[in-house]
């Protein structure tokens, strides 16, 4: 259910274990994953909350993570109390590992919830990150920014208090930004503050500036970029404290990665009523009513699969031969015996009701052929060929 899950499931399949306790290690948190069945769901939930893990710290030590990241890496990280706490009901091995080596990284967590808003834009400078109360002088340049047009009625109400002009404007215009307008009436009666300039004179009235409109102007128009530069600054100081715990947090990635395939692999056997292999060191290969896992999973509604049983080991069944009309199931049988050893060997439980082999070290298949005329090889010197490489790289595993 998580991508960084979906990645390491495909790395399995891969490369299948060859260590028989690694092997059984995985069956048994298989099992007891499928007996607690109530768990395993909750356990599912939590892991589809974490998302993509491994991705969101790799942006961070690239420096590319950006405050929506940052936020989801916080939220990842809160999922992991309430795993762990699920996982302390299991006794395997393996699950206990999980539990144990998972790290919480609280601090990171805290800092990163207390620092940023609950939805942050994607990227800095299209809007506020960081919390009131983070820092002092982004709160400054907020207040500006917020309450400009207040501070500038105080000017206006301050200065007719000061002058007794009581009709006193504020306006603005592009060329000298924010004034003071007086009409004539009280220019006339010698109301203006000699500390007033004169900027502009109209038809029936005189506009002026101060040294704190000036003052102010520049505060609400530099407010803005202030904002962003403070921002800025705080969240590389924020990145630079994540880039303390990218092991931590790879490492927790990796081992949600293993739960969630194990979690997997329990689920699909529930669904799929798959059961728990035996995997020896001995050279046999014995399967009853295995069945082919992709093709029973895309029969239609009411159709079942007709399973096989199939015996080969080393010394009386060496070969088995197939025969039978096209479309009578003889590559599906090839196949699925192939699938079975596979999911066996990465610590699934298999499409058959006993399944019991010694583990392999190689699988080879020759399937199908066609000539290569360009090389001057006919189909039969292509078939051949590839029996022939077979032959030349079986061991008594393969």
């Amino acid at each position: 259910v998580s991508p960084m899950g979906s990645r390491l499931m495909k790395k399995w399949l891969l490369l299948p274990l060859k260590n028989l306790n690694a092997i059984e290690e995985r069956l048994d948190a298989v099992q007891e994953l499928l007996e607690e069945e109530a768990t395993a769901t909750e356990l599912v939930i939590w892991i589809k909350k974490t998302g993509d893990l491994e991705r969101l710290i790799s942006r961070i030590s690239l420096g590319k993570a950006g405050p929506r990241d940052m936020l989801q890496l916080a939220k990842s990280l809160k999922s992991i109390p309430a795993i762990q706490e699920l996982l302390a009901t299991f006794k395997s091995g393996k699950l206990g590992r999980i539990r144990e080596g998972i790290l919480p990284c609280h601090t990171l967590r805290e800092r990163i919830e207390n620092q940023l808003l609950d939805h942050p834009p994607v990227s800095l400078g299209k809007g506020d990150v960081f919390r009131d109360g983070v820092d002092s002088t982004l709160d400054e340049w907020r207040y500006v920014i917020r309450n400009g047009k207040d501070m500038l009625l105080e000017i206006q109400q301050s200065e007719a208090l000061k002058t007794g002009i009581t009709n006193l404007k504020i306006g603005y215009n592009s060329i000298f930004g924010y004034y003071l307008e007086v009409t004539n009436k009280y220019k006339n009666q010698g109301l203006i503050p000699d500390n007033w300039m004169r900027k502009q004179t109209l038809t029936g009235a005189e506009r002026y500036i101060t040294e704190d409109l000036k003052n102010l102007e520049s505060k609400i128009l530099a407010a803005e970029d202030k904002v962003r530069e403070i921002e800025n600054i705080l969240f590389q100081k924020l990145q630079q404290e994540a880039l303390d715990y990218v092991q931590p947090v790879q490492h927790n990635a990796h081992q949600l990665a293993v739960l969630d395939c194990l979690l997997s692999f329990a689920s699909t056997a529930r669904e799929r009523h798959y059961h728990r292999p035996i995997v020896h060191d001995g050279l046999s290969l014995v399967i009853k009513e295995g069945r082919h896992p992709v093709i029973e999973s895309q029969l239609d509604p009411g159709e079942h699969y007709v399973p096989n049983d199939l015996i080969l080991e080393n010394h009386d069944v060496q070969i088995a031969m197939i025969t039978g009309p096209n479309m009578s199931g003889k590559s599906a049988l090839l196949r699925q015996t192939a699938q079975i050893s596979i999911l066996a060997q990465i610590g699934s439980y298999v499409p058959a009701k006993e399944a019991s082999m010694g583990f392999l070290d190689k699988i080879f298949t020759r399937v199908g052929a066609s000539d290569n005329i360009s090389s001057g090889e006919s189909t039969f010197m292509v078939e051949m060929n590839e029996t022939a490489n077979i032959m030349n790289n079986i061991t008594e595993r393969s």
